[in-house]
């Protein structure tokens, strides 16, 4: 049994069942010029409240002056293993339109956005793995974003590296079966 493939209570598309989120990158791997357009076309055709389509993202390929901002940013351990992904992506919701009306559906729709875009990831050979742990002001101030475009998180993309390349503590993290929380305790009411 593999343990990065989920062990699902129902049966699972492939793309599903094998996505992990990898803190080993392959510091050798890098994205050819549009490798990354298929996975921000999944991201663009997501659902959103009104169509308003409210993500924007910032994307920064390892060695970029953008990249060095963004990992700058990252919080504790973070620091240790992101780096090496290909591409650093700031995910960021479109919290009121440029009017000033605001947008309350936008964190939502950004992670349908980033949930879209991180399927396509994996069927394109890519992983991706998710960060909440980032300073946000930063980012803000790095990028001189507007009051209303809020970042949310921060994706790294990549192909997967060794292991040997981790700290030991992230190693045994990054090796450890996945788990899950039982179905039936995330759904509060059955009728």
């Amino acid at each position: 049994m593999n343990p990065r493939i989920a062990q699902t209570s129902a049966p699972l598309i492939d793309t599903l069942a094998e996505r992990w989120s990898p803190r080993s990158f392959d510091t050798e791997h890098s994205l050819p010029e549009g490798a990354l357009r298929g996975i921000f076309e999944a991201a663009r055709w997501a659902p959103s409240a009104n169509n308003s389509q409210p993500w924007r993202f910032i994307i920064a390929r390892r060695g970029s002056e953008s990249f060095a901002k963004i990992e700058s940013s990252l919080l504790g351990f973070n620091q240790t293993w992101a780096g090496n992904a290909a591409a650093l992506v700031v995910n960021i919701a479109e919290t009121e339109d440029a009017e000033g009306k605001a947008r309350p559906w936008a964190e939502y729709d950004l992670g349908q956005a980033v949930a879209h875009l991180s399927v396509q990831a994996q069927s394109e050979g890519l992983h991706l793995h998710q960060m909440g742990g980032f300073d946000r002001e930063a980012i803000r101030t790095a990028f001189e974003l507007e009051a209303r475009f809020l970042p949310v998180s921060v994706t790294a993309i990549g192909a997967i590296g060794s292991l040997e390349q981790l700290p030991e503590a992230l190693r045994e993290r990054e090796a450890a079966p996945r788990v899950r929380m039982p179905l039936e305790d995330l759904v509060l009411l059955r009728d």
